[in-house]
């Protein structure tokens, strides 16, 4: 009982890794003992989170900068995992999109972009990271697939972003799959919808341009636990997914938003 959520040791991957979410997952992964793998589209931005990251907390953070909108870049990814590690004992699907537009105007590589990334890109790098994943699984300890979706994914967002909500609810239910037909091989598969996070993301969404070091008091004030989420929230539930406290939790939704999404 005293280890019930013990990760040291685990090899991880936490795609979209570079910032937000991806980020704090990250962080609590390393100074909870785990060897972490980042990725992202940006290069440069991974290289240097991944050193920061190793600096602050005394691990093993590696960047593989990667596209995960399309077939091709989740497979490269895969390979070069692969090409570095026998097994893959968590995935943390994380990398996503979001585009903004009025109704009327909304583009059709608006649509295109985020339900590449948000959806395809998460099925077929879990795909391709099956051969790892399996060989890391074991009844007693499975190999875990955590999916990050969204509370957009479960309530009308409130920004015109017609197609993130929808990519976000297509990710749940394929996680709800996912977990079906892998449960069996020791593979168990369960989903996260975060809420208010200071993220890149969201300032953007609520007119900060993309800073996250903003007043979030106008945020905070709508949640029912009176705050944004922080780094602490994530970390401790992707902790528990991927931890022995977690081995018998499987296909599920988990809001981390504070009670935002069932708050009317």
């Amino acid at each position: 009982m005293k280890n019930l959520f013990d990760i040291s040791g685990k090899v991880a991957l936490v795609t979209g890794g570079s910032r937000g979410i991806g980020e704090m997952i990250a962080a609590g992964f390393l100074a909870n003992g785990a060897k972490v793998y980042i990725s992202s589209r940006k290069a440069e931005a991974c290289d240097a989170t991944a050193a920061r990251l190793s600096e602050t907390y005394g691990g093993t953070c590696i960047s593989l900068p990667a596209n995960l909108s399309g077939v091709e870049g989740c497979a490269k990814l895969a390979s070069e995992i692969a090409a570095r590690e026998s097994q893959l004992d968590i995935l943390i699907n994380n990398a996503g999109v979001s585009w903004g537009a009025p109704l009327d105007e909304f583009p059709e590589s608006g649509w295109d972009k985020v339900m590449d990334t948000n959806v395809k890109g998460v099925f077929f790098l879990t795909q391709k990271l099956l051969p790892l994943l399996r060989q890391s699984g074991t009844n007693e300890d499975p190999a875990r697939v955590v999916n990050v979706g969204s509370i957009d994914g479960i309530k009308n967002p409130v920004f015109e972003t017609f197609s993130y909500g929808p990519s976000k609810a297509a990710l749940h239910h394929l996680t709800r799959g996912l977990a079906l037909h892998l449960s069996k091989q020791n593979i168990i598969v369960n989903a996260i919808a975060p809420g208010p996070f200071p993220t890149w993301m969201l300032s953007t969404g609520v007119g900060g341009g993309g800073d996250t070091d903003i007043d979030w008091s106008s945020v905070a004030a709508s949640n029912p636990r009176g705050r944004v989420g922080t780094p602490e929230d994530i970390a401790g539930l992707a902790i528990f997914l991927c931890s022995r406290a977690g081995a018998f939790t499987v296909g599920e939704v988990i809001t981390c938003d504070g009670g935002s999404a069932y708050a009317t």
